[in-house]
Parts: structure tokens; C-alpha cells; sequence
């Protein structure tokens, strides 16, 4: 008969980043993605790079995301013998993320002081209209050149583009920009990263809570901790896997800013805004610092580019960082522009 060890969920949620054993389990997860990152992550996306295309990469992806999540998981609760809280475990990250889905717009709206502008609204209606979406809302928000979607049920949809970001692209490449954020809502990102996002918070906490509870266990003490540990692994693996799949996302919505423009606009607008930032690197903290940074058309940590090679062609063939690359949740500039090339209109 399975035995249940009554490890309460509360610990899970409450004053974690007072708890020791979270702390150190959380720089554990950290360094083991970077070592995947800057060793084992490179070799295998290098070999499978180019060989599927955008949409059978995502969804190879996503059910490589769910089938591990769901073994381990399968495992935790049959093979190890013991039944964590699993129901209350999963409510409780659920519900949490839905608050911060149906909160996030107003926050967003109230941190970026967002305007409605009829003038924007008529561009994103024009491009709506050739992308064959209902229009979202289009509001003006304060903040260095970037452009973002978001939204929900309550509040509705939106694009925002930053003020200097308008001074800063031609009509076309703004254009190119909000076909962008209008492919995010039509491809419903927000709802499908987030669900993808609870999978490795799941199996992080699932790890956490055995790993408590071996230290009041003394018959299968070692095995909960080893069991816990090895939990703790594969979330953070899995969420190298998250973050590869918000790049694929990523790649998805700028095709959907090439159907409605063309692929030099989409380009151009992509190396406006990395080039500012490469010039003006100062509000690069700006946004790396955003809790709202994985909305963001333009959200890598650091940039890749040398401020004074402006062309395209040149930022098309620059290397980029692969640690950099698998640890951010969007691609970085000179693979997006080279992307944008292989499309087939």
C-alpha cells in the first residue's frame, strides 16, 4: 500500500525566500542551466538546427515538454512510492498564475502609464484587417523603443508601442512591428505559455516538498531526497525546453509581421531597435529588469551587435552568444533576421 507523507503545501508557499534548502536548491537549478547552456544545449540545437520546420519544431517540442513532465510526475507519484499533495500542489501554482494573468494588463497599464491613440489604433486596425483578426487595443506606453501584446478575457486585447519606438520606425516598419504583437494574440501566446510555464514550477515544487519531507522521514529519508533532487534536475531542464519554445514563438509572430508587411520591413524594424540599444546600451537595464521583459518584441539580456555595423547583412551574419541564445525566452536578432529570409510567401 502506497504510503502518504503529510507534507504540507503552505511550506511551498509561504516566506520561501527565507528558506534555506529553497535558496540553495534554486542556485543549484540555476547553475545547472548554465552548464547545459554553455555545454550540452549548443551541441544539440546545432544538429537539429534547420532540419524541421518552424511548425513541426513546436510542436516536436511541446510534446517533448509534456512527455517528460508527465513521466516525472508518473514517477513521483507510482515508482517512488509516496503521494505528494500533488492536487493542492498544482491548484495552488495554477491559481497564482491565473491572479497574475487577469491582474498583469491592469499592472501593465498602470507601471507603462498606457494611453489610448486613435492614431496608432487606425495603423492596428489596417493591420488587423490584412491578418483577418479583430482589432486589439492600441496603446501608447512610456518606456525605450519596444513594442508588446497582452491582455485577457476581462480587459480585453492589446498592442502596445512605446512612444520613442514611433519616432523611431518608418509607417512600414511599424506596421511590421504590430503584425508582430498581433500575431502573439492570434496565436494566443500568453494562454499557451503560460500553461507551458506551470510544467517545470510543478515538478521544481513537487522536488522541493520531498526533499522537506525526507528530513522527517527516517525509514525512506534517502530515497525522498534523492528522488527530490533529481525532480529538482529535470525542472530546470524542462524549462531549457520552455524557454526554446517561446523562441519558436517568437519566430512564429514575426512571420505573421511578414504577411502583413514584407520581409525588409520586418527586418529593418528588428535592426532599428537592436542597433539603438547597442548605441544607447544604458536602457538596456531598463527592460532586461522588467518583470513584463518576456512580453517585449526586444527583450535579450545583452546585445549582440557591434554599435557601429548598421547594415542588415552584416547583423545576418554575426555570431551570437549560445548560452546567451538558450537561457533568453526570444531569439536573438541576427538568427530572427536570417529567419525572416527563409520565409515562403
Amino acid at each position: 500500500m502506497r504510503k502518504r507523507f503529510n507534507q504540507s503545501p503552505k511550506v511551498t508557499c509561504m516566506f520561501l525566500i527565507f528558506d534555506p534548502i529553497y535558496m540553495a536548491l534554486a542556485m543549484f537549478g540555476y547553475m545547472l542551466m548554465l552548464l547545459l547552456a554553455s555545454t550540452i544545449a549548443p551541441k544539440v540545437a546545432g544538429r537539429f538546427s534547420g532540419r524541421f520546420s518552424l511548425y513541426t519544431s513546436m510542436v516536436i517540442l511541446s510534446l517533448l515538454i509534456v512527455t517528460v513532465f508527465s513521466t516525472t510526475v508518473y514517477v513521483i507519484l507510482n515508482v517512488v512510492g509516496f503521494a505528494v499533495s500533488i492536487v493542492s500542489l498544482i491548484v495552488f501554482i495554477l491559481v497564482m498564475n491565473i491572479l497574475i494573468y487577469l491582474l498583469s494588463p491592469y499592472m501593465i497599464n498602470f507601471s507603462f502609464s498606457a494611453t489610448r491613440d486613435y492614431e496608432l489604433q487606425s495603423v492596428v486596425n489596417e493591420v488587423s484587417n490584412r491578418l483577418g483578426v479583430k482589432p486589439p487595443k492600441a496603446v501608447v506606453v512610456r518606456s525605450p523603443p519596444n513594442a508588446f501584446a497582452y491582455g485577457n478575457f476581462l480587459t480585453g486585447r492589446f498592442v502596445a508601442v512605446s512612444d520613442s519606438l514611433l519616432r523611431l520606425l518608418s509607417r512600414d516598419e511599424l506596421e511590421a512591428v504590430i503584425g508582430h504583437e498581433i500575431g502573439h494574440h492570434k496565436h494566443k501566446d500568453n494562454l499557451v505559455m503560460l500553461f507551458f510555464g506551470l510544467l517545470p514550477s510543478i515538478i521544481f515544487y513537487l522536488g522541493y516538498a520531498m526533499i522537506h519531507a525526507s528530513m522527517g522521514n527516517e525509514r525512506r529519508g534517502s530515497q525522498l531526497a534523492i528522488a527530490g533532487i533529481v525532480a529538482v534536475v529535470i525542472s530546470f531542464i524542462v524549462q531549457i525546453l520552455v524557454l526554446a519554445f517561446s523562441r519558436l514563438r517568437e519566430y512564429y509572430a514575426d512571420f505573421e509581421g511578414v504577411i502583413a508587411t514584407s520581409k525588409d520591413s520586418m527586418q529593418r524594424s528588428l535592426a532599428k531597435i537592436h542597433l539603438f540599444y547597442e548605441r544607447y546600451p544604458s536602457f538596456m537595464h531598463e527592460i532586461s529588469d522588467s518583470k513584463f521583459r518576456t512580453l517585449f518584441i526586444y527583450a535579450l539580456v545583452n546585445a549582440l551587435a557591434n554599435p557601429f555595423l548598421g547594415e542588415i547583412e552584416r547583423l545576418k551574419r554575426m555570431k551570437v552568444s549560445p548560452v546567451q541564445e538558450i537561457l533568453s525566452t526570444h531569439p536573438p536578432i541576427p538568427k530572427r533576421l536570417r529567419f525572416i529570409d527563409s520565409i515562403q510567401i
